[in-house]
């Protein structure tokens, strides 16, 4: 049997009439930037969120650049992120001027380790970003109090987590902001590169909105040094068409982690957390730690089982950050997860025989 990593056409062809209607209407429409079809899944998805403002952008790295930049970071200027996380989040502190500092992860959530955040806050740290990795929610209430104590900035990189909750609230409740990546890949992805803000600060929003516009709210008339990152009128209409079916799509993804959680019993493979009363999570990666990581994937490879890593070296040993002089060994969590994190397939369309094979063979690993 074959199990590919990610497939996503059983998604798309279950709701490829409201795709190719999509495309029509904005073909028809002679309207492709900044249009009604943006103005309409902004409105859709701040309500998905329960927050009051979205704001669409060009991608999901845009995003993170841009409330950094409304947060007025830059040159001489801190941001704590984690060290287990996509470039992306470092990336976009390093376009502003500002140093991006590292901070070890929870070996049980993977996420930032809240209770680590305030010995790496200096006078120069301005900001926090929260990464909300593998689909489930940080500490957030912990965070933010971190953030309120030393008069930081919040933001939540929740480019992997449309649809999670922390304590019933989703991204956006806790922080200032949070952005998001609509990569094809993502459990709600465009069909192309795509990203978005969402805030319930109405001053932070209208600044992000003039931000992504060439700082311009009327046409050439410009009152700041913008950028141009705006979410196109057929990648909005699409991801309308897509929103309506994600709470379907989140849905199966928990059932099949719930079931892989439960079901394998292999001492030599470390299941993530499960979902509680606490955590929401939706899935995007399905991560287990095994020690003989390497063996595992070739075994599940050759059974014809699609694997991936996320991500196989952390950020403060990237050739990209070696600037900031970190070696092997300073963050130890961070590196242990590196080397020993394997991504298993779940996501929408994975049939219950598939499952049950997945099941089964990761069960009949003897490393």
């Amino acid at each position: 049997m074959k199990i590919p990593y990610l497939s996503l056409e059983i998604m798309h062809n279950e709701i490829k009439d409201s795709l190719l209607n999509a495309c029509e209407r904005v073909i028809e429409s002679n309207s492709f930037i900044l249009g009604n079809e943006l103005e309409e899944f902004e409105k859709a998805f701040a309500e998905f969120c329960g927050v009051k403002h979205a704001i669409g952008c060009g991608n999901g790295l845009d995003a993170i650049y841009l409330v950094l930049k409304a947060f007025d970071i830059g040159s001489g200027d801190e941001v704590i992120i984690p060290s287990n996380t996509y470039i992306a989040t470092a990336l976009a502190i390093t376009y502003t001027g500002a140093t991006p500092v590292f901070v070890e992860p929870r070996l049980d959530t993977f996420n930032i380790d809240a209770e680590k955040i305030e010995a790496a806050i200096t006078e120069k740290t301005k900001a926090i970003i929260a990464v909300n990795l593998y689909g489930r929610m940080c500490e957030m209430d912990a965070i933010r109090a971190i953030a309120d104590k030393h008069g930081l900035r919040l933001m939540e990189d929740s480019a992997q987590a449309h649809g999670a909750m922390y304590k019933g609230h989703s991204s956006g409740y806790y922080s200032d902001a949070a952005a998001f990546s609509f990569y094809p890949g993502k459990n709600l992805g465009a069909l192309g590169d795509a990203g978005a803000i969402i805030t319930n600060d109405d001053l932070l929003a209208d600044k992000l909105r003039c931000l992504r516009n060439y700082g311009s709210k009327i046409r050439y008339e410009h009152i700041m040094q913008g950028t141009n990152s705006r979410l196109d009128e057929l990648q909005a209409a699409l991801l309308s068409a897509k929103l309506k079916n994600l709470n379907k799509w989140n849905a199966r993804r928990i059932e099949i982690a719930n079931r892989i959680i439960s079901e394998v019993k292999n001492p030599l493979i470390v299941m993530p957390k499960a979902n509680d009363e606490v955590y929401h999570n939706v899935w995007h990666i399905f991560p287990v730690l095994c020690e003989c990581r390497d063996s595992l994937e070739k075994y599940l490879n050759s059974e014809g089982i699609g694997t991936n890593k996320h991500y196989p070296k952390p950020m403060h040993l990237q050739g990209a950050y070696k600037c900031l002089g970190m070696q092997n060994g300073a963050l130890p969590v961070a590196e242990h997860i590196s080397n020993c994190e394997l991504s298993l397939p779940v996501y929408y369309g994975m049939t219950d025989e598939q499952v049950d094979f997945l099941i089964e063979k990761l069960n009949a690993f003897c490393g």
